[in-house]
């Protein structure tokens, strides 16, 4: 059997930082494409471009090879520069010392992460892409969307050779 193929785009913001917020997936395979959405009170821009590739991941219901497409460069250098095996191996804390913020999301990823060597793609709002214009206009237009279900055993790759 053929592991499917899944590329995912993905955006998140909020207006204020913290302030209303939201994120934004599509997900394509073979001839499906999914939207999720889900929109916040009270958050900020990092948590909201975190729980865009989380909730895109937990989508997933089963094995699989997935491209990640994002613009955040915070989620990409976690990933691409092992900014997340470091804080893991300082006990949580940066480089500065100080608490790794947004830890209950990273712990959350780092499963689906782990799965397999990871490379990560990210984008400059994926220039002009109307698949990233779709999920980037989702926080500010679709909040209260609802994400999916649980994924396990996926080949991520993340598209990171540029960003923000």
């Amino acid at each position: 059997m053929t592991e499917t193929s899944v590329t995912i785009y993905t955006d998140g913001s909020s207006l204020g930082n913290p302030g209303p917020g939201g994120w934004g997936a599509i997900l394509l395979w073979a001839q499906t494409r999914r939207e999720l959405s889900r929109g916040y009170l009270e958050t900020t821009n990092n948590r909201m471009e975190i729980r865009g590739v989380l909730h895109a991941l937990e989508h997933l219901k089963r094995p699989c090879t997935v491209q990640v497409h994002t613009d955040s460069r915070y989620v990409c250098d976690a990933i691409s520069k092992k900014w997340i095996q470091s804080w893991i191996k300082n006990g949580w804390l940066t480089s500065a010392k100080k608490p790794v913020k947004n830890r209950d999301l990273w712990e959350q990823l780092l499963p689906m992460l782990q799965n397999t060597g990871s490379a990560f793609i990210g984008s400059r709002r994926m220039t002009g892409s109307l698949k990233m214009n779709a999920a980037t206009s989702w926080p500010k237009t679709l909040p209260g969307r609802g994400s999916g279900k649980l994924t396990r055993g996926m080949r991520v790759a993340f598209d990171c050779h540029a960003g923000r």
